[in-house]
């Protein structure tokens, strides 16, 4: 019995942790698509951000990571995968693209990013006549230490840092490279506050809540204590701190729901897996089961 909690409870650990990688990359996908995309090697220009929320098949909901309609017309849809891609995952991507093709009458391209340790990954499907693929941009065939010194080079001529510049510093935790994730993540934050004139406030606090949220993954103990510490440092780090857990529980605690209805659990079990996955009462449980339960 114990065995299968502590494996309940690893699985769940991991889950959150995917999870925190994909609110970091969302928000980064959000606010500065338009300097991440070409960093991608994603060609075009962004017109808008198009719908995620966009179909519903066979009374299912389906939920897309990020849409970008572009200036020729179609669509640029990003996915972010933290593990390995299986025929399940290319399967689902697939289903999207139809659907919204289908609903918006646009061609979609899938790119799927991902930072799996994973070196070969599984990037198209064959099934009947048919081959579908997506494109895979692999975050750890990038070398971080190059990013950082061409930063500081930039710096030590006199040449201000631009908001083009420092975008890709929110995707070097994710990288290869010689610094630990811990140097990473503390080196990117100092960059950021140092070059304050390059952006806007909001853009600031993004920035650094994108980095904070990576740091939560992937350290703990000392490591994230140094890393709250450098952000408390500025007058945005309690704020970014206090609305980012708030909005990350949230959308974690929304995930779970929609999940759980859709494999057709009761109220009650989704109120229990919300008490245990997120260390709620009962009250603050149903109250956000009330918050998110989809209309149907």
């Amino acid at each position: 019995m114990k065995k299968h909690k502590k494996a309940d409870a690893g699985r769940q650990s991991q889950k959150q942790n995917f999870h925190q990688e994909d609110l970091a990359l969302k928000t980064a996908a959000q606010f500065f698509g338009g300097e991440l995309l070409p960093l991608l090697g994603v060609k075009g220009v962004i017109k808008y951000i198009a719908p995620t929320e966009a179909v519903k098949l066979e009374s299912r909901q389906m939920f897309q990571d990020f849409n970008y309609a572009m200036e020729d017309g179609s669509w640029v849809h990003l996915e972010f995968e933290s593990d390995s891609l299986t025929t399940k995952d290319l399967r689902r991507f697939r289903e999207y693209e139809a659907a919204v093709s289908r609903t918006f009458g646009v061609a979609v391209v899938t790119y799927v990013i991902c930072s799996s340790q994973v070196k070969r990954l599984k990037s198209e499907l064959t099934e009947g006549i048919n081959t579908y693929r997506v494109k895979v941009i692999r975050l750890k065939n990038r070398n971080s230490d190059l990013l950082f010194e061409r930063l500081k080079k930039k710096k030590a001529l006199g040449e201000p840092l631009t908001k083009e510049d420092l975008t890709p510093l929110l995707l070097a935790p994710l990288m290869s490279g010689s610094m630990d994730i811990e140097e990473r993540i503390t080196e990117s934050i100092t960059m950021i506050q140092e070059a304050e004139a390059a952006l806007s406030e909001l853009e600031m606090e993004k920035m650094q809540a994108v980095l904070y949220v990576l740091a939560d993954k992937f350290l703990s103990g000392d490591g994230i204590n140094r890393v709250k510490e450098r952000i408390a440092m500025t007058k945005l780090g309690q704020m970014i701190f206090d609305d980012g857990v708030k909005k990350g529980l949230e959308q974690g605690i929304e995930q779970t729901v929609e999940i759980l209805m859709e494999e057709g659990f009761s109220k009650d079990h989704i109120i229990k897996k919300l008490k245990e996955k997120f260390s709620l009462s009962r009250k603050e449980a149903e109250k956000y089961m009330e918050k998110f339960l989809p209309v149907r």
